[in-house]
């Protein structure tokens, strides 16, 4: 498109204009350009975080041939003094009166738009908006040093703040504009319009020569068109203004969206960012119904569409303007753009800490005499095959540059040692012996035939990335700020995006829509689409979670709902995936040196994180240089820890471990390197007989289930389980076919020897990646391991024509070739390489298989050796919402659980000295805070419930009322009721519900609510169970319960016969279901002697009239299939319920 008037818009607001700007950076940059622009700047408020999309987008689109400038900028917030403005808030907040509620700042500020076009009269909120431009690299480390400043510390309180005097210190390389009618040349005219236009005169000459006096002739003055009568006051003022300084004027569309007809999205976006929070008294319920009805129209327009802007809007508000200056300023934004502001990509060298070199080395030789220690330490130094693994290693990371990489990932390593047990591996890192002599990964790769190239190629770009298993991240990564620093160590930003389901609900609640008939959408949708897109996809097991489209597609009601409301649909398209919040990535950090003068780095809840986001979906930091560790926590390895010092305590006499203790004992019993990993007895009684209490990577019964017949009796058999239990495997019936190879190996035929070679640890099927990379090495002609693992990759990918598609077709040709010259028929070669790109798509990475496995192996070791310390470790790590499963489990296996006394339980739970009973903590009972809980410990014992009341050395703030609700509902405090209680609701009620302050008070309760009496044994039961997750199972089942049963030869459901068909159970909870064609079934979740939990599925009942009775003894005849598990077609007639209702 030509346009007669030139113009760049330099300033312009995407989504990370969180609930203000709507649309991705691309999106704005790509109708710019289609609207006959060829730059565009993005200004944000407060930061830079949509600069990663604006710098790859920007790639893209000159990859295509597209001539389009990206120009790098902020609408930051400012006031005049940082330092006043302190002080000021610190007066007010001296004055305020009562507690004051801390707040949490977030990383994504919600701009207030009408709160900046008044006078300023909230000093804590005051700030305006300024618009600065990145001229060059220079100027753009300056706006990252400013937006990081601006959100440190006390400068970022509600909103990130700069300066004059932060802007004095880094005005280099900036062009600045004075924004909109929020900017502090309009705050001018707000505060002194009262006064007369003298008085704003003055006050905007002054502004203007403040900023002159730092910028020069970089600083222009910022004109805006809309049909806002106070817009043209302000554009006369500021006008009349630069004149008399000869400043300089541009014209600005303050972009928000980037098509025309997206304003009503963004208006709703608008709305939506009010939910949950109180809302203005300015911020409307309704939408604009048309462009019309807007007083200004915020898209990336064109020179000729500001020239009609200007004329349209002047004339409505009847002013009058010189046309020529006017045009000059819509014509400067163009010179602005190409003759002041550089065409650049920001400095993508890649950043790493320069500490983890010494001086006078360099990374290369740092990286070789680490090396040279590791495999003397290990004892392989005159060990070939290990040294010349190790010199290849080297040679490739030297090659590529990963030196320094690998140097910071083992001072990271070496960090996370000192205070907590790490992981042996994760992922395809464990492959490398050179991360092994490091320290980094604790697996032997050669032991086990992992392969080096499966972790890094010689041919690749992207750079390594191992991630990093530790006990408690957290404190690791504190640890790591502490000693290198905040601007150092910095954790990656997550950002959270509106979804499907939360926004058909939102947007349906703001157009009035029945609750009731959203929910019937929402709660079916999924549902409805993922059996048809598994079938799509050729997805038979597993979890599959279905696409925004495949939902839109594939679910029936909602297609009906949005053919209802149209309008719904156009929003819900236009802003599914907008920004809703942000948080912080699971484990990832960046580690560079001095990270705030090279990314602009943004503050939440008071921690420092990057701008750019790096995970699955989205990759935008290594592109700019910033590569990411990975640091993630393992429940695993905590049990791992607590369960070693209850050894350390109950058999070597250890009162109080350290985590050295901790450390000497695990490397002297349980390190991958010492610990025995082909002890049968740990195979046969956990693996086989199938005692799971906590083992890693076996707690979903499909795995176990698996596992019982796989019968594994080597790590390289756990992985083959692990790796197979997945939805792909599973699907193509892998797991029946490798149980019937397993049971009868000498029945497996091989193609060639070679094959045999490389899959007779699998029985003859391609489990592992490395596998089909291995057969392609070995059997092709001249293929190396690196052909051989990109192979895997490119099998993935579908297509007869383009590059890939020539690759792999290379590859194949050389590997049949190589197999005829081996003695391979060709026929048998092609139907080999069929067999690669079966099993490709699901063919498991064998690295992280095997060190995956080997922490499986680990916690089967202390199950079978030191069983008590397991369990009570097992059970101090198991978070809130598994604990019942949790102590089911313990007790299935024989274990007493003792429930939780004031008087006697800790902080952890603890063993009997019979081994054989595990006594609760205080600490696990639900409600009950951890400060409770220490003035419990503090002045305990209590003899009595008067001691526990009246206390003066106890702070009842901290042991309240909250606290002795659940101490006495889950019989805690049992022992402190006398004879003077008819039983614990009356205890509970005189103790806990009306807290008696004084003596003479309790007695008045003890007598008030002697007729309440005891709790029923239903509410015993729910109280015990949700509040510290022990189910009564002996006073619902008695033993000669039990016993009769047995004598009429009626089963547990844990025991079902397939041709009996009857058993027994106890009901545990229900829920209400409705199949596909809207009609009710049950999910009845039941339990046996041994805490065992089943589902049973119930067709065709009644809700109104098939009642269950929860936490009773129940005997039915159900039906059982692999596919639908237990089952039955009628409540009324095959359950009944046995003993008194």
């Amino acid at each position: 498109m030509s346009n007669e008037i030139k113009f760049v818009g330099l300033h312009a607001h995407s989504v990370f204009s969180m609930f203000d700007g709507l649309g991705y950076p691309q999106d704005h940059m790509d109708f710019a350009y289609e609207n006959g622009s060829d730059a565009l700047a993005l200004t944000d408020h407060g930061n830079m975080n949509g600069l990663s999309y604006q710098v790859l987008h920007a790639k893209k689109m000159h990859a295509e041939g597209k001539k389009f400038k990206p120009i790098y900028g902020i609408e930051a917030y400012f006031i005049d003094s940082i330092d006043k403005w302190k002080e000021e808030k610190a007066e007010i907040d001296r004055n305020k009166k009562g507690r004051k509620k801390k707040e949490e700042n977030s990383a994504l500020v919600i701009e207030d738009e009408e709160a900046t076009k008044r006078q300023e009269k909230n000093i804590i909120n005051r700030r305006a908006h300024l618009v600065l431009l990145a001229q060059n690299q220079t100027g753009l480390s300056n706006l990252f040093q400013l937006i990081s400043k601006s959100f440190d510390g006390e400068n970022f309180y509600r909103f990130p703040r700069i300066d004059y005097e932060m802007l004095r210190e880094h005005n280099e390389g900036i062009i600045v504009s004075s924004a909109c009618m929020g900017g502090p040349l309009s705050k001018d005219y707000w505060n002194n319009r009262e006064e007369g236009p003298d008085a704003v005169q003055t006050a905007m000459t002054d502004t203007i020569s403040n900023f002159v006096e730092i910028f020069g002739d970089r600083f222009y003055g910022e004109l805006q068109w809309n049909a806002i009568p106070e817009q043209h006051e302000i554009n006369k003022h500021i006008i009349e203004a630069a004149k008399k300084l000869d400043v300089k004027l541009i014209s600005t569309a303050d972009s928000h969206y980037p098509r025309p007809e997206l304003f009503k999205d963004r208006s709703l976006y608008k709305q939506l960012g009010w939910l949950g929070k109180s809302k203005p008294d300015y911020a409307e319920n309704t939408l604009p119904q048309s462009r019309e009805e807007l007083k200004y129209e915020l898209y990336p327009k064109n020179g000729d569409e500001m020239w009609e802007s200007y004329k349209n809007y002047s004339k409505q508000c009847e002013v009058n303007y010189d046309d020529k200056l006017v045009r000059e300023s819509i014509e400067e934004t163009y010179r602005i753009a190409h003759e002041r502001i550089d065409s650049y990509y920001p400095d993508a060298t890649v950043r790493l800490p320069d500490f983890v070199v010494p001086d006078g080395s360099t990374a290369d030789q740092e990286l070789d005499r680490l090396c040279a220690r590791g495999l003397k330490e290990y004892g392989f130094s005159n060990e070939s095959e290990y040294v010349e693994r190790v010199i290849e290693e080297l040679q490739v990371i030297k090659d590529r540059g990963f030196s320094k990489y690998f140097l910071t990932m083992k001072a990271v390593s070496d960090e996370a040692k000192k205070t907590q047990l790490v992981g042996a591996g994760r992922g395809s890192a464990a492959g490398s012996l050179v991360a092994y002599v490091l320290g980094i990964t604790g697996i032997d790769p050669l032991k086990y035939g992992l392969l080096f190239s499966r972790f890094l190629r010689k041919d690749a770009k992207d750079y390594p990335d191992i991630d990093y298993d530790v006990a408690d991240p957290m404190v690791l990564k504190e640890s790591l700020i502490d000693k290198w620093g905040r601007n150092t160590v910095v954790p990656i930003s997550n950002y959270n995006t509106l979804q499907l389901r939360s926004l058909i609900k939102d947007i349906s609640k703001f157009y009035g829509i029945n609750f009731s008939e959203v929910n019937k959408v929402t709660s079916v949708m999924i549902k409805e689409a993922t059996p048809v897109a598994k079938k799509k996809h050729g997805i038979t097991a597993g979890v599959y979670t279905p696409t925004f489209e495949e939902v839109k597609e594939y679910s029936s009601t909602l297609k009906q709902f949005l053919n209802r409301y149209p309008h719904i649909a156009t929003h819900v398209d236009n802003l599914y995936g907008s920004i809703r919040s942000i948080s912080r990535h699971a484990g990832g950090v960046v580690i560079a040196d001095q990270l705030n003068k090279h990314m602009p780095l943004i503050n939440s809840s008071g921690v420092q994180q990057t701008p750019w986001s790096e995970g699955q979906n989205v990759r935008h930091l290594e592109p700019l240089g910033f590569i990411k560790f990975d640091i993630l926590g393992l429940a695993s390895l905590r049990m791992l820890e607590g369960a070693i010092r209850h050894i350390l305590q109950r058999h070597e006499g250890v009162e109080e471990p350290t985590f050295q203790d901790v450390k000497d004992w695990y490397d002297q019993h349980l390190d991958p390197n010492v610990l025995n990993l082909d002890d049968q007895k740990v195979y046969k009684n956990v693996f086989h007989k199938g005692k799971w209490a906590g083992v890693f990577q076996f707690t979903e019964k499909g795995a176990q289930g698996f596992c019982k017949k796989a019968k594994p009796e080597s790590i390289i058999d756990i992985s083959a389980i692990t790796s197979i239990y997945r939805p792909g495997p599973l699907s193509a019936k892998v797991h029946t076919r490798y149980v019937k190879a397993k049971k009868n190996p000498k029945g497996v035929k091989y193609l060639h020897p070679l094959v045999k070679e490389v899959t007779e640890e699998t029985y003859g099927f391609l489990i592992f990646q490395e596998q089909i990379a291995l057969l392609a090495h070995k059997l092709g002609k001249n293929l190396t391991l690196d052909e051989g693992n990109l192979l895997r990759k490119l099998l993935t990918k579908k297509g007869t024509t383009g590059k890939t598609y020539e690759k792999k077709k290379k590859i194949h040709d050389k590997f049949v070739e190589g197999c005829v010259e081996k003695g391979i028929k060709e026929n048998d070669a092609e139907k080999l390489w069929q067999t690669f790109e079966y099993f490709s798509g699901y063919g498991f990475n064998k690295s992280h298989a095997v060190s995956y496995s080997i922490l499986s192996y680990q916690c089967a070791y202390l199950l079978t050796y030191y069983p008590v310390e397991w369990m009570a470790a097992y059970l101090d790590k198991e978070p809130e919402g598994r604990k019942e499963r949790a102590i089911n489990i313990v007790q299935s296996l024989g274990y007493r659980v003792e429930r939780p006394h004031i008087n006697q339980s800790g902080q952890v739970w603890e063993i009997s000295e019979d081994s054989k009973t595990l006594i609760q903590p205080l600490t696990s009972i639900k409600g009950l805070g951890d400060k409770a809980v220490e003035q419990i410990m503090n002045h305990r014992p209590f003899n009595n419930v008067e001691e526990l009341l009246f206390n003066e050395e106890i702070v009842y703030s901290k042991l309240n009322k909250k606290a002795l609700d659940v101490l006495a509902r889950c019989g805690a405090m049992n022992c402190l009721m006398d004879e003077r209680f008819s039983g614990m609701k009356h205890f509970w009620s005189a103790v806990a519900v009306n807290r008696p302050k004084k003596e003479k008070e309790l007695i008045e309760n003890i007598e008030k609510y002697k007729p309440e009496g005891d709790f029923s044994r239903g509410e015993k039961t729910e109280y015990l169970t949700s509040l510290t997750g022990i189910f009564p199972l002996d006073d619902i089942l008695p033993k000669q319960t039990v016993k009769k049963l047995k004598n009429v030869g009626v089963p547990a459901i844990g025991e079902y016969d397939e041709k009996l068909k009857v058993c027994w159970f106890i009901t545990r909870d229900l829920l209400v279901k409705k199949t596909r064609n809207g009609k009710p079934f049950y999910i009845l979740k039941v339990m046996d002697d041994m805490s065992n939990t089943f589902d049973v599925k119930c067709w065709s009942v009644n809700p109104d009239v098939d009642y269950i009775y929860l936490n009773s003894l129940y005997m039915g005849k159900l039906d059982y299939s692999d596919s639908w598990g237990f089952s039955t077609r009628s409540v009324r007639n095959n359950l009944k319920k046995l003993g008194a209702a």
